[in-house]
């Protein structure tokens, strides 16, 4: 027998979700983020499964997008970073990719490097995120340009990403919005806006497209409501088993650094999961796990391989029981909270050892 770590995908949750995305956003395309390995959720699991669901997948380079393509995917890959050199260009064209223009040095290499076939592009415009993007004011240079190219497609969209949608009440967000409605260049065929959290809080950025990534997976981008509010399921399980039981006097110190001190004859379970495997280190005391329908605590530090449960009164956990480490009874948001970290970043850190079911 393996050993028990592994991911549970559910191909029936994802289909929930996307119906719950076209319930927040009727009659709009959608572009399926599935960047860093769908969310940790593994491609190989979830493009199948979206494969003549969604208008487009969203990677973040020309690696996922090939990736995609091996697995004889026909939907659209868009390259959300665009290229880190002219001699993509080249393979985005071959492949029929779509790509983001988001930098001066990227459209130069476009109008230098001619095309066997018209390549189609998203134009990203920096409307205060200040990460990736072109200047409001350049924006109609860069149109004017782009339609002089005879290799790019003149289906050409508009773009932008909102800094702080998960936090619905910041004025950036109405900032955001209204600089990027009042871009009054022609030549945009579609534009787009929202990810996952605008898709939900802000209706009026649905625009043509909308992009949703976190929420696809079933869990909510936001830190004041759940993925269950939201009518998301968790697509994702990260589940391990009991590998041994032991019994030990008062006062028996668990784990590295002794960190957690019995104050009675207690019970501990080991669980064959660690921060080697993805789970958070940085938990906070009382951080639980789901074991034969109950919550039950881990104790002590989380180990590389594995962590230490308090079963002291749940006598009917035995060796060889199923543990959900995350998933639909402990939500991955309560975790990342524990830890100081998003949701996001636990499903992505998920280790290569651990095998996907």
């Amino acid at each position: 027998m393996s050993r028990p770590t592994r991911l549970v995908i559910e191909p029936s949750a994802l289909l929930h979700n996307l119906l719950q995305i076209r319930r927040f956003a009727p009659g709009k395309k959608i572009i399926a983020m599935v960047k860093a390995n769908a969310y940790g959720c593994g491609i190989k699991a979830v493009i199948p499964v979206l494969e003549g669901q969604v208008d487009g997948f969203g990677v973040a380079c020309l690696e996922e997008a090939l990736a995609i393509r091996a697995m004889g995917s026909q939907t659209q890959c868009i390259l959300f970073q665009g290229v880190f050199s002219p001699d993509e260009l080249l393979i985005v064209a071959q492949n029929q990719f779509g790509c983001v223009l988001h930098h001066p040095h990227q459209l130069e290499w476009l109008m230098n490097t001619p095309l066997p076939s018209p390549i189609k592009l998203w134009v990203k415009v920096n409307t205060g995120m200040h990460r990736l993007g072109f200047k409001v004011q350049e924006i109609q240079d860069i149109m004017s340009a782009l339609q002089s190219c005879p290799w790019v497609d003149k289906d050409i969209g508009l773009m932008t990403h909102l800094a702080c949608a998960d936090e619905s009440h910041r004025q950036e967000n109405l900032h955001q919005i209204s600089l990027f409605e009042n871009i009054n260049v022609p030549g945009f065929s579609q534009r787009s806006v929202a990810n996952s959290a605008a898709i939900i809080s802000f209706p009026e950025t649905h625009g043509d497209v909308v992009r949703p990534g976190i929420m696809l997976y079933g869990v909510s981008p936001f830190a004041h409501q759940t993925a269950p509010e939201l009518g998301l399921i968790p697509v994702m399980r990260f589940m391990s088993a009991i590998s041994a039981i032991h019994y030990h006097p008062a006062h028996a110190q668990v784990g590295y650094g002794g960190t957690w001190k019995s104050d009675k004859p207690s019970v501990i379970g080991i669980v064959a999961a660690g921060y080697g495997d993805g789970y958070p280190r940085h938990i906070t005391p009382g951080t639980p796990v789901w074991v034969c329908g109950k919550e039950v605590v881990i104790v002590g530090r989380v180990s590389m391989d594995m962590m230490a449960v308090d079963l002291t009164d749940h006598p009917e956990v035995k060796i060889g029981d199923p543990v959900e480490l995350w998933g639909n009874h402990i939500l991955v948001e309560r975790i990342a909270q524990s830890a100081g970290t998003i949701g996001y970043e636990l499903l992505c850190q998920i280790s290569e050892r651990v095998r996907h079911d």
